[in-house]
């Protein structure tokens, strides 16, 4: 289809009470990244409880309407925007399967490149595929490995996939998060009292009032358990490509990449590309709304004043210098 396809929103946490709630809460700050459907997998000790919708996170996942049904202290969750596969709800994740090992459920953010060649050799020896997303891709990658642990077949399946993906999976006994060795797709680390948690951005552990530790290294595994983190890099080491989007269109404004919160860096963009540019200008005019604070900082480099249109309205931001 010939439109933008924007990136999907993955979270999730470990050992909390409110797992399915906060969960939520996540994924409504990160409703920008994707608001084709939404998906919440949550485990009690003994079952996982999987919830999928169409549409946006605050018509679904209301307390009375489906926070109940999802108990348990570990939970991830999905705001999709489709990259691969048409927007049915047969392909809202998160994904879940029973394997030998025990129930296996992901979230993935990206595009893998190779998905359909994958896809048509899983299916050549005998897999059956029950959606047309390229996650699914992983899910059966990871059950057909033969390695004796489910960390163990996890690296072995992402040594077969390209692209650039962030991945929350969760097993049983663990939480454990995957960013690509490139480092193209966003994946954060935060922490609510004892409870470990991943997003996408930021802006997900700020909403619920967790705090910030790091980002996940490109190439890097997470593994979260009772008995705290572990890293895993079975990666070689490269160095790091994310993808510029995120910086000038995908991320929220208040989300915090490499220390400096996403509105600064768009700033400083609008402010080098009019030191690039060498225009006359009278009026700064930007395309709402993540071109925004680039034109405030073109506007305040060239002493101009800029001014967003919304509909029929306008309203001048006084930004001269």
């Amino acid at each position: 289809m010939d439109r933008l396809k924007e990136e999907c929103g993955v979270f999730g946490i470990f050992n909390n009470k409110d797992a399915a709630a906060l969960t939520a809460l996540g994924l409504h700050a990160l409703q920008h990244r994707g608001q084709e459907g939404c998906g919440i997998i949550t485990y009690d000790g003994n079952n996982f409880f999987a919830e999928r919708r169409l549409g946006l996170v605050g018509d679904n996942f209301t307390k009375d309407k489906v926070l109940e049904k999802l108990p348990g202290n570990y939970a991830i969750g999905h705001n999709r925007y489709s990259t691969a596969g048409n927007n049915l709800i047969k392909n809202v994740q998160p994904f879940f399967a029973d394997l030998h090992s025990g129930g296996i459920s992901i979230s993935h953010n990206g595009n893998l490149s190779n998905a359909k060649l994958l896809r048509k050799e899983l299916v050549k020896n005998g897999s059956i595929f029950q959606t047309t997303s390229d996650t699914e891709t992983i899910v059966q990658l990871i059950a057909k490995s033969k390695r004796p642990n489910i960390i163990d077949k996890i690296i072995e399946s992402l040594f077969k996939i390209q692209g650039g993906y962030a991945l929350t999976i969760l097993t049983e006994k663990k939480l454990i998060g995957v960013r690509d060795p490139f480092g193209i797709r966003p994946l954060v680390i935060g922490k609510l009292n004892t409870s470990f948690v991943l997003a996408s951005e930021t802006c997900a552990l700020d909403i619920i009032g967790a705090k910030f530790i790091r980002e996940v290294k490109n190439g890097e595994i997470v593994v979260i358990t009772k008995n705290g983190i572990e890293s895993i890099q079975p990666f070689p080491k490269i160095k790091e490509r994310p993808c510029v989007f995120e910086y000038i269109y995908f991320s929220r404004p208040d989300s915090i990449i490499k220390n400096i919160s996403v509105y600064e860096y768009r700033k400083r963009l609008g402010a080098e590309l009019a030191s690039e540019s060498h225009l006359e200008s009278d009026l700064i005019v930007p395309v709402p709304d993540s071109g925004v604070p680039a034109s405030i900082g073109y506007a305040e480099k060239v002493k101009k004043n800029v001014e967003t249109v919304l509909g029929t309205s306008s309203k001048k931001e006084e930004t001269k210098a």
